[in-house]
């Protein structure tokens, strides 16, 4: 049996295993190339002859065990290097006139080990949103997969009363990506209740993973969409049905309303929802709302405080005992 031809990129393993039907090679062809494996050949059988074609097929009957091998997509580069290690290992072995036959099955076992070892593949979390830390490498045609779900999640709904105020946290269940997460809002007006893109309009003002309105309308009555991208990339698209309930208030007759409706024929997009700004007491109630920069403020308003107390103490002092 001959080796798979030359190769060292993915894409011509792919062409080998596809050619010559050798799925056996997998993981070993994934992370070595075609001349790292015919040295540890020729090393161990010479240069040709029966016994290098022997060598070959022990070889390839070694590696069987790492056929269906998935792992963890960001840990490709150490099992690069632990077979990179291990070609080096088996070159070493044959110069020193070992056997091939001890010595690929004994290869082939500790790389099982190493890929015991390696992080395990995270489980993909439903229902919705590309989870790039799910991802996993098959050995069994050197490609990647992520989980395979939606990037649009479930329309949530969310009823508040008019008048009210509506908070909106554009958060998903899985791993975001630690730099580089812009939000993005949209709203489609009129009562609808859709994830159709083609009824949203953008929200500029609105940044952050967090929003609200306040107070409470019903034109505000319609779905929100937040987009959370990662370096241009969306990962996940979320809704909020927001629906608005209660009558107008005490007094209020339609020709008020006609009359209120008049001042404010003005378009006010941007002004339809705002960033959450939090008060003290919100910041201590959702932990979450503790931001590098909200904590930053709460330590400089702490200091300015305690600075001020220390000041006013040195001035009655100073002044009691002056008097004295």
């Amino acid at each position: 049996m001959a080796l798979l031809a030359p190769a060292s990129t993915v894409p011509c393993a792919l062409v080998a295993l596809t050619v010559f039907r050798v799925p056996t090679w997998a993981c070993l062809l994934c992370f070595t190339s075609y001349s790292e494996r015919l040295r540890v050949c020729q090393t161990f059988a010479g240069m040709e002859g029966p016994e290098l074609e022997k060598c070959e097929e022990a070889f390839t009957a070694a590696f069987k065990g790492l056929l269906d091998t998935e792992i963890n997509y960001d840990e490709r580069s150490h099992l690069h290097d632990a077979f990179t290690q291990m070609t080096h290992s088996l070159q070493e072995m044959a110069t020193a006139q070992g056997s091939f036959e001890v010595a690929f099955p004994d290869a082939a076992e500790k790389m099982q080990k190493v890929v015991i070892q390696l992080k395990e593949v995270q489980a993909c979390i439903p229902p919705c949103g590309l989870q790039e830390v799910a991802r996993r490498f098959h050995c069994r045609g050197c490609y990647s997969t992520v989980c395979d779900l939606p990037l649009d999640c479930p329309v949530q709904d969310v009823t508040v009363t008019r008048g009210g105020q509506a908070m909106f946290s554009c958060t998903v269940n899985f791993q975001l990506p630690k730099e580089e997460i812009t939000y993005s809002w949209k709203f489609a007006g009129g009562g609808l209740r859709t994830q159709d893109l083609s009824y949203f309009r953008e929200m500029p003002r609105a940044q952050g993973y967090l929003a609200r309105i306040r107070p409470v309308q019903p034109t505000h009555r319609g779905t929100f969409s937040c987009v959370i991208t990662h370096d241009q990339r969306p990962l996940a698209r979320l809704y909020y049905f927001l629906n608005v309930t209660g009558p107008p208030p005490r007094g209020e007759t339609e020709l008020q309303i006609s009359f209120r409706e008049v001042l404010r024929w003005a378009p006010r997009e941007a002004e339809l929802i705002e960033p959450w700004r939090p008060g003290l007491g919100e910041l201590l109630a959702r932990p979450e709302a503790l931001t590098p920069s909200n904590q930053f403020l709460l330590a400089a308003i702490a200091a300015l405080a305690s600075a001020s107390v220390t000041l006013l103490a040195w001035i009655f002092f100073r002044w009691y005992f002056s008097g004295n």
